[in-house]
Formats: structure tokens, C-alpha cells, sequence
């Protein structure tokens, strides 16, 4: 029996992620959450073989909280259900720590199979997805600025978009104000804008961001080392 928990800001999602696993009947849905907080402490009072995780949820985004999960349960497995196929948000979460991406518009049972997979050690990754990374490889000229960020990068651009202050931002990841700094001089060097107004705008263009941005949520903790 492979216990699973599931992890989406979604109620329809989390449904149909159980109503697959129970029709199939090798599976035991040992718990839900719907938000960052909710998620690490079912992973820490929760004994389970794979955790489904949806990226986009309120209190911490999805990226950060596989970093967190993987720290503090390194054996858990987890397959990230997506709405982007895009390939920059499968390499952060495999980069933070994920066994396996798909998106939400596969099917159940491909959803059941990517499950099984992880509980026998392996990764898996969708064709929608797969295809991405092989046009990134063949046409590598398409990569778009905010490909170009390292995970620990793309977690401080996403919270200077939801406009969060470089102190919040460094209150959050537990790091000085002035490593926040260095980061944001570098995202903006590396994507090649000007300021953070054209970042935020940025951001909104190509759908990163929810309305519902991180609050004040439990992160892993960053050093002045992780400055990479």
C-alpha cells in the first residue's frame, strides 16, 4: 500500500488527485492540505511514501516549500502537479528537490503511474513536459530571462513581485537584508531589467505570480552561504 498525501490550493484538485488513487485501490490518502503552513505540518505528523504538490498556493510559494519538505524529510517523495508545462518551473522543482512533474491536464491514470514510479525510487516526468526541456535544448535561443535564475534566484524574484520588501523577503528566508540585496542586483542583471517595477510587470506578463502572494510563512532556513 503506498501512502500518499496531497497538497493543492484547489479543492477540485485534491478531490480528483483522491477519487484516482481510491478507485485504483492500492493506495492509502493519508492526508490533505491547501496551503504552505497546512502542508508542512502534515509532512511532519504524517507518515507517508509521496506527497502530489501543486505549486501555486497561498502562505509560501511551491518552489520554497519542496526545499523545506526535502530538508526535513528527505525520504519523502514528491510529484509536483503543475497548470505550466513550462520548462523553467519543472528544472526548479527538481533543482529544490522533486522527484516527479506533470501537469494538471494529465490523466488519472498517468497521475497513479508517476505515483508509483517515485515510490520505487525512480522520477518521473510528463511528455507535455519532456517536450518542453527538448525544445529548450534544440532551440536554446527561446530561453526566456526569468530560465536563466538558479532556485534559491527564482524564489526571491517571485517574492520581490508580490511586492514584498527586501527586509520582509530577508525576515522570511531567514538571511540579512543585504544578501536579499545582492540577490535582487543579480536577478535584475541576469534578466536584463531596469528596475523592480519592470520586474513585478514582468512577472504578471508571463503568468508567474497568483493573486494571492507568500504572507509571512515558515521557510527553509537560508546562510549567507547559500549565496550561489
Amino acid at each position: 500500500m503506498i501512502k500518499v498525501e496531497i497538497s493543492d490550493a484547489h479543492a477540485v484538485i485534491r478531490e480528483g488527485v483522491r477519487a484516482a488513487l481510491e478507485h485504483v485501490g492500492d493506495f492509502d490518502v493519508v492526508g490533505e492540505a491547501f496551503d504552505g503552513a497546512g502542508t508542512l505540518s502534515l509532512v511532519r505528523s504524517t507518515d507517508a511514501h509521496v506527497l502530489t504538490l501543486g505549486l501555486s498556493m497561498s502562505g509560501v510559494h511551491g518552489i520554497e516549500l519542496i526545499a523545506q519538505i526535502k530538508e526535513e524529510r528527505p525520504s519523502l517523495h514528491i510529484l509536483v502537479l503543475s497548470m505550466h508545462s513550462e520548462k523553467v518551473f519543472a528544472a526548479l522543482a527538481f533543482k529544490a528537490g522533486a522527484s516527479g512533474f506533470i501537469t494538471k491536464s494529465n490523466t488519472n491514470q498517468e497521475i497513479v503511474e508517476a505515483i508509483k514510479k517515485l515510490r520505487r525510487g525512480g522520477v518521473y516526468v510528463s511528455l507535455e513536459v519532456a517536450e518542453q526541456v527538448a525544445l529548450g535544448i534544440v532551440e536554446p535561443n527561446r530561453t526566456l530571462p526569468h530560465q536563466r535564475l538558479t532556485a534559491r534566484e527564482y524564489v526571491v524574484f517571485c517574492r520581490i513581485a508580490y511586492g514584498q520588501t527586501p527586509a520582509k523577503i530577508a525576515q522570511a528566508l531567514s538571511v540579512s537584508s543585504q544578501t536579499i540585496s545582492t540577490y535582487k542586483a543579480r536577478i535584475l542583471e541576469k534578466m536584463e531589467i531596469p528596475h523592480d517595477v519592470a520586474l513585478v510587470r514582468y512577472a504578471m506578463l508571463h503568468k508567474l505570480v497568483e493573486d494571492d502572494g507568500p504572507a509571512d510563512p515558515p521557510t527553509a532556513e537560508w546562510t549567507e552561504n547559500d549565496l550561489i
